[in-house]
């Protein structure tokens, strides 16, 4: 069985940082690449990173230089460390794993969500 689940959000302040969790099933998590979508209310959900099984990574223009996504292969855990998070950041965010191909990358399976409010 595949699973999925984030950890690590909240309430933070402008400025202020999260670092967000995602345990994966060991299945999974060895062969994927994993990537991290938010989705804020309103609006189209958005890959923000993604990581490569050999820890290559591509992140969008809007997080560049203030996110890092990584991945520990030992504990089968991705993980996106958010700095200097701005309103605009806050959404629902979801941990997915998926495959790197001529497209970019494409997801398999999504985690809950973790909800991440950015509010003074």
């Amino acid at each position: 069985q595949v699973q999925l689940v984030e950890s690590g959000g909240g309430l933070v302040q402008p400025g202020g940082s999260l670092r967000l969790s995602c345990a994966a099933s060991r299945s999974i998590f060895s062969i994927s690449a994993m990537g991290w979508y938010r989705q804020a209310p309103g609006k189209q959900r958005e890959l923000v990173a993604f990581i490569t099984r050999g820890g290559s990574t591509v992140y969008a223009d809007s997080v560049k230089g203030r996110f890092t996504i990584s991945r520990d292969n030992a504990k089968n855990t991705a993980y996106l460390q958010m700095n200097n998070l701005n309103p605009e950041d806050a959404a629902v965010y979801y941990c997915s794993s998926g495959r790197v191909g001529s497209r970019g990358y494409e997801y398999d399976y999504w985690g809950q969500g973790t909800q991440v409010t950015v509010s003074s």
